[in-house]
């Protein structure tokens, strides 16, 4: 593996030098580091593709660095060098994730033999890695996690319509995940071995948009220089989605209901109707039913679309939601990463106790921004966004142990008091604010601040905006 980065860490200079001058003649990149201390920093802080260091270093021992090394990366492979006679200690190393050891006095070319080895096994770990990975994005583009309520019936209703010929029309925010939604009905429907053809309506020019949908005619426009299939005919057999269904333009929606009503398509430039078998879903993060009104989406096209309609709610409204999701998709980017992540408790109090604007899709970018940064094996609130935010000693932990009876509602309720401190902290006691940032009627708020024994202290004359 020419052009390899590897680290030598050893303190005797002698040593270092000669490693570096015949694995730069190898064809090696190497650094160097004289101790423990400074090789822990650098494998924490670089990327190296093989870790060659001694066991006994002066400030420390190879075991900490081979650690460093593996937990910073676990597809970097660590070569230690003993002394003879050290068994014991080369069996620990092999224990802590070592690819091998080798004994002083050692003979050059055993020692690049062995390390072209090790560097042949990272190679098959990055790819296991990257296997990895695909089946990760795979599995969450077909699975809807989440505990709550709202979610619930989103996936009974998944379940109910999923094997029906019928158009659905999923809405909700953006990054909620309605087109994971839309998979799920696909994947849970007698055409899951067809294709799942994905059009985003909003990001096609308009001018090709019909024939990105029904395909073209050899010399139908300029441009034309071959017959084109369209995406219906991509998707026969299967499902079509179209998401952002509300940016398509009037004038297309005419030809989409026509084919939603016959079954048919006719590519641009074409006088031959074609019957097609496509079920259609659609999405959209507006409200259509405003939409109709103003007269920029047509009635019957809308009332074709939402025979079924399946509403995704946003995660301000399912915070319950929030351990499962985050717990995913940490399982998912770690694998990314090579590593083995897990919250700290008061990580995932910060993340519940967050509104998340952007929905599902901001959480986990937060969530692989945190294990990208994360140095060990837990993340903690320095590796999450305005780590600043002071977490209550006192709020409940997202990861109660259920090893006997437990009282749920009142960790629920726990939840609930911890999103109430923050919200009257965040607007200076004020509960008119308060109600505002939480999205609810005074009155309510003022309730859950009654049952919750929140009241005391706080103004009563504040009435309802």
């Amino acid at each position: 593996m020419t052009g390899a980065r590897i680290l030598v860490v050893d303190d005797e200079p002698g040593i270092r030098e000669m490693l570096g001058v015949l694995l730069r003649r190898a064809g090696y990149r190497v650094e160097k580091e004289s101790g423990a201390i400074d090789g822990i920093a650098r494998v924490r802080s670089d990327t190296f593709d093989a870790v060659i260091t001694d066991l006994s270093l002066g400030d420390g021992s190879g075991l900490d660095v081979l650690e460093a090394a593996r937990e910073a990366d676990d597809s970097t492979q660590v070569l230690m060098i003993t002394a003879h006679g050290s068994t014991e200690s080369a069996v620990a190393a092999m224990r802590l994730g070592a690819y091998d050891f080798i004994t002083k006095p050692f003979r050059n070319h055993e020692l690049l033999a062995l390390l072209e080895k090790a560097l042949e096994k990272r190679i098959i770990v990055g790819e296991n890695r990257v296997l990895r990975a695909k089946v990760a994005e795979r599995e969450t583009k077909t699975s809807i996690v989440g505990r709550s309520a709202a979610i619930a019936k989103v996936m009974d209703l998944i379940a109910r319509v999923a094997s029906a010929r019928t158009s659905v029309l999923i809405s909700g925010e953006s990054g909620t995940g309605k087109e994971l939604v839309a998979r799920a009905l696909h994947e849970q429907s007698d055409r899951k071995e067809r294709a799942f053809v994905v059009v985003n309506c909003g990001a096609i020019p308009e001018n090709l948009l019909e024939s990105e949908l029904f395909g073209h005619e050899k010399g139908a426009f300029t441009g034309a220089a071959q017959k084109k299939k369209g995406l219906f005919e991509v998707a026969e057999g299967g499902t079509l989605f179209l998401d952002e269904i509300g940016e398509m333009p009037l004038a297309l929606q005419v030809k989409l209901l026509r084919v939603l009503q016959e079954r048919q398509i006719r590519p641009v430039g074409g006088n031959k109707e074609q019957d097609v078998d496509v079920r259609v879903l659609a999405a959209t993060n507006r409200d259509l039913g405003k939409e109709v009104e103003s007269g920029r989406f047509r009635q019957d096209l809308f009332y074709r679309l939402n025979v079924i309609g399946i509403v995704v709610p946003p995660l301000r409204d399912r915070p319950e939601d929030i351990p499962a999701l985050a717990e995913h998709f940490l399982h998912k980017h770690g694998a990314m990463q090579g590593k083995k992540l897990s919250f700290s408790p008061e990580s995932l109090r910060w993340l519940i106790a967050q509104r998340f604007p952007g929905n599902v899709r901001e959480l986990e970018n937060v969530i692989e921004r945190a294990a990208v940064l994360s140095r060990g094996p837990r993340v903690g609130l320095d590796d999450l966004p305005d780590s600043g935010v002071v977490v209550p000693a006192g709020a409940p932990s997202m990861t109660p142990e259920l090893d006997g009876p437990f009282d749920l509602d009142g960790w629920l309720g726990g939840l609930e008091r911890n999103v109430l401190v923050r919200a009257l902290e965040r607007t200076g006691g004020s509960q008119k604010k308060a109600a505002a940032l939480l999205e609810m009627t005074f009155h309510a708020l003022r309730y859950r601040l009654k049952k919750h024994k929140l009241l005391e202290g706080q103004d009563d004359d504040e009435g309802e905006a």
